[in-house]
């Protein structure tokens, strides 16, 4: 039986990691888990409730019933609803942090995280994937970007998506959720002691792709089945 094979690819906030780990999964022909989109769909949910995304005791309520789904074609389901670009509206960007700071959340989606992992070869991005999630991964690569590479990354993002936001209001976004993710009492965002670290700063997308798959041969053996 053929050994499935976990890559980690961690950062913080609009680091490129889900363009740049979509591609390489690609190029081994792995299969992608957005663990991002993931607490994007509690966020959504906990709002879509009614309810408060900064108090746990609210959030927590709606785990039991959670259902998401994340399709091979990058849509993403919560409770049978596509939420694929809602959950990149400002709304839930500025809240998934508080989201991604509960305990109880966490551990519920880092269950499902692992549970995807264990039956196929993934390349899983994040904030904790191969410091918490998947210690055991082949392969850890930890992505940094200065926070205006960042912030100016992920503005050209939502104009994409015709997401209305100003450059200011994602600076302040991406400055916040580097705070909140480093200083969470559970799980912080810390790169893996075996991790590689990559600045992506002054990198092409292309680049950061073709880094980290000379990264994997040299770790795993594996070379792009498609580029």
């Amino acid at each position: 039986m053929k050994k499935c094979v976990a890559i980690a690819i961690d950062g913080p906030a609009a680091a490129g990691k889900s363009t740049v780990a979509k591609l390489v999964a690609k190029a081994l022909n792995m299969t992608y888990i957005d663990t991002g989109a993931m607490y994007r769909a509690v966020t959504w949910a906990t709002i879509n409730a009614g309810l408060d995304p900064k108090k746990e005791e609210d959030a927590k309520t709606l785990l039991p019933g959670l259902k998401i789904d994340l399709m091979e074609d990058g849509r993403v389901f919560c409770n049978g609803n596509d939420v694929t670009k809602i959950i990149r509206e400002p709304i839930v960007s500025g809240n998934v942090s508080y989201i991604a700071a509960m305990k109880s959340v966490r551990l519920a989606l880092i269950d499902m995280q692992r549970e995807l992992a264990k039956s196929k070869s993934v390349v899983m991005d994040g904030r904790d994937i191969g410091s918490y999630v998947l210690p055991d991964a082949e392969v850890k690569i930890f992505q940094i970007a200065s926070v205006e590479t960042r912030a100016q990354r992920r503005f050209i993002e939502n104009q994409s998506k015709g997401i209305d936001t100003t450059y200011e209001e994602v600076e302040e976004e991406v400055r916040k959720r580097d705070y909140i993710d480093s200083h969470r009492d559970f799980d912080p965002l810390v790169a893996a002691e075996d991790s590689i670290e990559i600045d992506t700063s002054f990198m092409t997308i292309q680049e950061v792709v073709d880094a980290i798959l000379k990264v994997i041969k040299e770790k795993t053996g594996l070379e792009p089945q498609c580029h």
